[in-house]
């Protein structure tokens, strides 16, 4: 629970009424949080998302599945100009800018919370619609680093939990080559450690280490908490000079570590989860699912266990109080992005292997699984293996430029057994983006994008 429970409460009343009453003067809302697993394309999604909006209001056929869900009756779309916001705004100029280069780059990763506004013209279906006018509805968007999504499991954990769980993951075989040294300083630790600030601050330094070696050089995502690894622009601060400690610990280290996690969780609570993550009524959790099995088997696990993490996290957000007043997300879309990496008839196995890591019907919240690319850059082709022949992807590689046929590999309908990873054979490699206009005028190319936008917000068109 929040730290002031009634303040929590009257900011929820609030919101609810605010919705309601947009809705009554055909002036809605639609809050939509984009969120995901580190380097899983937010920004690439949002830019996309963004320009095909801008693009399909100019009567571009860039969404037809969301524009049937509309009912053919989105007829315009604008950004909303900037105001007096304190948070940052999403830099969609910018980003199509980069897409536009020659050779194009891809987008900059998120490293901080962002906000943009479209406004969508709806006309009314009904024989009213001349007299009221048409639906006047603002599309929200939020973004913000991958690394923070993780902090939200942390929530409902004290510093005895988290930290068994941390260091159970950090000791396993696979991870050892990144944490030793971390660990190996906590095994020298007496369980009564004075609370002297330079012992906090080299442990915390070991692990932040550790924690950023899991991260890029074996391609771990269930790494806490998030700001350790991003800290945002304000940078590191005394609140995050914490880390996890085996049981027994009773001495002055062990209470100064676990009054900073609880400042750092209450703060997470407070100041994001709270204003701004629990007032979004969508929600589109991205997952680089084709990266995380090309990382290999102890990546692919890890993978796994996040996205358990977060999703028992996300209905745990859900409440009675939270539905009465319409506030949490009614539907949660997890997709599995990068789709354009496999070719046509893998995609159905793609959507299947990621049904298969998130449990749909243990949700209040309707669950949707979808496989998209949100900047489609290749194309399908056939190559031959082995002397025969098999289904590939055609485009041009990031390093070199140069046009290739690839053959990805099999993606498993579940999670694969041991049997697979023995003979796994699954190729990732990092595709250039297509040269598009820096004006967005006639859209970004995609896969799939508008069939899972018509799922996530086509209901409330």
């Amino acid at each position: 629970m929040p730290a002031d429970p009634i303040t929590g409460l009257v900011r929820d009343v609030l919101s609810g009424a605010e919705q309601l009453g947009r809705a009554a003067i055909g002036q809605e809302r639609i809050r939509l949080a984009v969120t995901g697993l580190t380097r899983a394309g937010k920004t690439v999604f949002i830019t996309s998302l963004v320009a095909n909006l801008l693009a399909a209001g100019r009567g571009q056929r860039t969404l037809p599945a969301l524009q049937e869900a509309a009912g053919g009756r989105l007829s315009a779309v604008h950004l909303v100009p900037a105001g007096t916001e304190a948070m940052p705004r999403f830099d969609v100029h910018g980003h199509l800018a980069a897409l536009a280069q020659d050779p194009p780059a891809w987008p900059g990763r998120t490293e901080d919370l962002s906000t943009l506004e479209l406004t969508l013209r709806i006309e009314r279906a009904s024989m009213l619609g001349g007299l009221l006018g048409p639906r006047s509805v603002t599309l929200e968007l939020l973004d913000y680093p991958g690394e923070w999504l993780l902090d939200l499991p942390m929530l409902d954990q004290g510093f005895e939990a988290w930290s068994a769980a941390t260091l159970a993951r950090l000791r396993t075989p696979e991870r050892l080559a990144a944490t030793g040294e971390f660990l190996g300083f906590l095994d020298a630790l007496p369980p009564d450690a004075p609370g002297e600030e330079a012992l906090a601050r080299r442990g915390y330094g070991l692990y932040r280490d550790a924690l950023r070696a899991c991260r890029d050089r074996l391609g771990f995502r269930f790494l806490q908490p998030g700001r350790v690894l991003n800290p945002g622009p304000r940078g590191e601060a005394p609140i995050l000079w914490f880390f996890p400690l085996p049981d027994g610990f009773r001495g002055g280290l062990a209470t100064l570590l676990r009054r900073r996690h609880g400042a750092y969780v209450e703060e997470q609570r407070e100041r994001f989860f709270d204003p701004f993550f629990r007032r979004f009524q969508r929600q589109a959790v991205l997952v680089d699912v084709l990266g995380a099995l090309h990382a290999g088997p102890a990546a692919f696990a890890d993978t796994r266990e996040a996205l358990a993490a977060i999703a028992a996290a996300l209905r745990g957000q859900e409440g009675f109080l939270s539905r009465l007043l319409g506030l949490g997300a009614a539907r949660i879309a997890f997709v599995a992005t990068k789709a354009d990496h496999v070719p046509t008839r893998q995609r159905e196995a793609l959507v299947a292997l990621l049904g298969h890591l998130v449990d749909a019907q243990a949700s209040d919240a309707a669950t949707g699984v979808h496989a998209i690319a949100a900047i489609r850059c290749t194309e399908d082709a056939m190559t031959t293996l082995e002397g025969r022949p098999v289904g590939a992807v055609r485009g041009v590689l990031l390093e070199g430029g140069r046009v290739a046929k690839v053959f990805p590999g099999e993606v498993p309908l579940r999670p694969p057994d041991a049997g697979f990873w023995e003979h796994a054979y699954f190729e990732m490699p990092a595709f250039q983006p297509p040269r598009l206009d820096p004006a967005g005028r006639v859209g970004v190319p995609h896969l799939g994008l508008d069939t899972m936008l018509a799922w996530l917000i086509g209901d409330l068109l």
